[in-house]
């Protein structure tokens, strides 16, 4: 406990619940920026107990630490391991990418250097000391840090105000160390008899000053030092492995024994090391009056992405500037909200992809060894395929002559084949609703637009949901192919697509709106019903889509056996129009979709119930619709893989519903989610629906189109090499760039077949020249 301090009356007081990195370094920098401060750490632990090891800072984290506090941030450098590549070793194989930059310290040297500088500064220490409850706290106290873990108790006390949720995952983890550093980043992939193991460890601790090492062998070098090992698996592996029954001495000398080749031979050890689960937590407010959260307490992400200290030490930084830029505690928390939210959602975000990646390693077993190393090394959409040629480029080249491109061609501009047809790229238009059609008829608006999208280079140009009957319609604008006047008015925009953008293959699909129909047209308010003109709506069952919405009638037989004809006779329509790849929509709670979820079909006919029933109708209307198109064309399934709500279609359902229509000859999936139910909750974020897509391909095998929020280039060349998607389908990045396809080829200085200009065009194929910035700079000081 530091020295007692004479604090004047008007000087801040300051609790800081917890006495880890964040809370420290909170602590020490509260006290550095203004020296009059009360700052007091309550820590219920000795000062040298901690249950990790080694701690990973990023070079950004790294780089605020030397701004904010130099002090801390030299001591840290004398202590610091690091290391640029990564070893991935699975079936007998190692692969090696480099330049990736990580720097890691002990747990304890860690929390020493804090401590010290706490003590340096005078910030009251109070070890294996229990923090008075919250709300003494914070009477007595202006600001009070909750920096008391995952376990919060602060945040337990006011959840009626924080509103948090905690989430726990499917594997299985211990964490322990090794007595000798890992000349890299190392996950080991071990494949036993009762499932997929893997090891994450990486060097936290220097070998001693006198140690030479030699030529870099296969396995670790016998070497001084220390690393952190961490061994995961699911939950089922680690049952059916015994390890429930496993002391802790027992479980650390089983780990040894399974990662033997990893550790050369070397025992583990552990520091009250146990068995868990991670729970991922999420909070909707970090304030309340003057108790704000921070680190573990506001938010966790998952471990192998290294960024639990990282988040914390951040959190420090920005309150303790919010503090000093804001006039009083209230507006500086609620700016430090404001400012750390964002960045923290984005960080778990890359989290849960990464950990959902290690829950369902199983799935990509069987991929050639660098496809697999780059699929691991991307996996959490931090990491892609244009940074990692930057990092390592010999390794990425690697990867992309394994997948076939040819020299100088991007993954993306590689073909892809469908039955007969063979797209000259991977980058799909993705539907998107015009609402611009008049009595169901597509005019000039659909043919500049489609037009214009096909001339962008883009391999395949869908159109919109095109209805099957005038009460099938979304909107009064929507397209139809119900009509003769309307398969005329198609057959113009493809006939152009295939005349002006040779190459450039062009889709329909079709669909029924089922519950949502008779709605405005989007911008005149999405989903609500009309004011007038309304038509009745059918659906699988007698459910509204919203409680304005008007209620549908169930289907009947006769009315099924209508419908499924309706559906043929525009696959008819379809194929006489010249279209060259039909989609049937099954997908965004539109009528086939309605079938499928649990939520929107309560039928207790043939045509409701089990996954196997809910699927008939939908699988009968494929079957006759497959019938009528021709042979060498392929067809494709939209789906919505979930229903962001509870009770809905799962992830598996997903798998088993994709693994139906593959079954039943569809020679692709389009992979989407939610819009079944209006009080979905989803989890918005970049690519955030590929993993689905991701699931379907590995688990059924088939061809996959990945949709939603995938907006560069460079993620396309991401997915599609990583074995993530076949396709991608990109939408809002077409409205805004209809040549986004052709100009993603010249950012990467690519011109081949994947991404052919229109002749007229041709002289726009290089990026316009702009103002000078290499130009002589004016001298503006003097010398000597």
């Amino acid at each position: 406990m530091a020295g007692a301090v004479t604090v004047p009356d008007s000087a801040q007081r300051v609790a800081v619940v917890g006495g880890g990195p964040g809370g420290l370094y909170a602590a020490a920098l509260l006290k550095r920026l203004d020296p009059s401060r009360s700052v007091t750490v309550w820590e219920r632990n000795a000062p040298d107990d901690t249950f990790g090891f080694g701690v990973v800072l990023s070079d950004e984290t790294l780089g605020g630490i030397e701004h904010a506090d130099p002090v801390v941030y030299a001591a840290l450098q004398r202590h610091f391991v690091r290391w640029d590549d990564i070893d991935i070793v699975h079936a007998g194989t190692r692969q090696t990418s480099g330049g990736h930059g990580f720097a890691a310290l002990g747990r304890k040297r860690l929390l020493q250097i804090l401590h010290d500088r706490c003590r340096e500064l005078g910030v009251d220490l109070r070890f294996r000391s229990e923090a008075p409850d919250v709300d003494r706290l914070a009477a007595e106290h202006d600001l009070v840090v909750a920096a008391d873990g995952v376990h919060s108790t602060t945040r337990d006390t006011y959840s009626h105000v924080f509103h948090p949720h905690v989430a726990t995952h499917r594997c299985r983890y211990i964490w322990l160390a090794a007595d000798f550093a890992f000349d890299a980043f190392r996950f080991e992939i071990a494949e036993t008899e009762h499932g997929v193991m893997q090891l994450h460890g990486y060097p936290y601790s220097r070998p001693s000053p006198d140690h030479h090492p030699s030529t870099r062998p296969s396995g670790p070098q016998n070497q001084s030092g220390a690393s952190t090992v961490i061994v995961e698996m699911r939950e089922e592996v680690w049952r059916a492995a015994g390890f429930d029954e496993l002391d802790e001495q027992e479980s650390v000398a089983r780990c040894a024994k399974i990662f033997a080749d990893a550790l050369g031979g070397r025992p583990l050890r552990s520091n009250k090391s146990a068995w868990t689960t991670f729970r991922t937590v999420v909070n909707e407010h970090w304030s309340h009056g003057n108790v704000v959260l921070l680190g573990d307490a506001a938010h966790t992400a998952h471990f192998s992405i290294g960024s639990g200290t990282k988040l914390a030490v951040e959190d420090a930084l920005a309150l303790a500037a919010c503090l000093t830029e804001q006039p009083d505690v209230a507006s500086a928390l609620a700016a430090y909200e404001a400012e750390r939210k964002p960045v923290v959602a984005s960080t778990q975000r890359a989290a849960r992809a990464s950990l959902e990646w290690f829950e369902n390693i199983g799935l990509y077993l069987d991929q050639p060894p660098r496809q697999f190393a780059f699929n691991l090394l991307t996996r959490s959409r931090r990491v892609t395929h244009d940074n990692l040629r930057l990092r390592d480029a010999s390794f990425t080249e690697a990867v992309e002559r394994d997948f076939g491109c040819p020299p100088g061609t991007p993954p993306m501009f590689t073909p892809f084949r469908l039955r007969g047809l063979t797209l000259r790229n991977r980058v799909v238009v993705s539907p998107m609703d015009m609402y611009s059609a008049t009595d169901g008829v597509p005019g000039d608006f659909h043919l500049v637009h489609l037009g214009a999208r096909a001339l962008g280079g883009a391999g395949l140009v869908m159109t919109e949901m095109v209805c099957v009957s005038p009460e099938g319609r979304i909107t009064p604008g929507c397209a139809g192919l119900y009509t003769g006047q309307q398969a005329e008015a198609w057959k113009r925009v493809v006939r152009f697509v295939h005349t002006r953008a040779p190459g450039t293959a062009v889709g329909v699909q079709l669909g029924h709106s089922g519950r949502k129909g008779s709605t405005k047209l989007m911008w005149e308010g999405m989903d609500e019903p009309l004011e007038e003109g309304n038509w009745p709506l059918v659906a699988a069952s007698p459910i509204p889509y919203r409680p304005d919405s008007q209620t549908p009638r169930e289907l009947t037989r006769s009315q099924l056996t209508d419908i499924r004809e309706q559906f043929t006779s525009a696959a008819w329509r379809a194929a006489r129009a010249g279209f060259d790849l039909l989609e049937l929509h099954c997908a965004h709670g539109y009528l086939l979709s309605g079938f499928l979820s649990p939520l929107t079909n309560h039928r207790t006919d043939a045509y409701g119930g089990s996954l196997e029933r809910r699927l008939r109708f939908p699988l009968e209307v494929f079957d006759a619709v497959r019938a009528v198109w021709p042979a060498e064309r392929p067809m494709t399934v939209r789906i919505s893989a979930t229903d962001w709500a509870e009770g809905g279609t799962s992830a598996e359902d997903a798998v088993d519903i994709a693994r139906a229509f593959a079954e039943h000859g569809a020679d692709a999936i389009d992979v989407s989610t939610g819009q079944v139910v209006a009080d979905e909750r989803p989890e918005f974020g970049r690519s955030y629906q590929t993993p689905y897509a991701d699931r379907i391909r590995h688990a059924t095998g088939r061809p996959v189109i990945a949709v939603g929020a995938i907006s560069s280039w460079d993620d396309v060349n991401s997915l599609i090499l990583a074995g993530r998607t076949d396709l991608c389908a990109l939408a809002r990045p077409h409205l805004y760039d209809p040549h986004w396809t052709l100009h993603a080829a010249a950012e990467q200085g690519y011109d081949g077949p994947g991404a052919v200009w229109p002749a007229p065009y041709r002289a726009g194929s290089r990026r316009p020249q702009t103002g000078r910035t290499d130009a002589p700079k004016p001298r503006l000081t003097l010398g000597g």
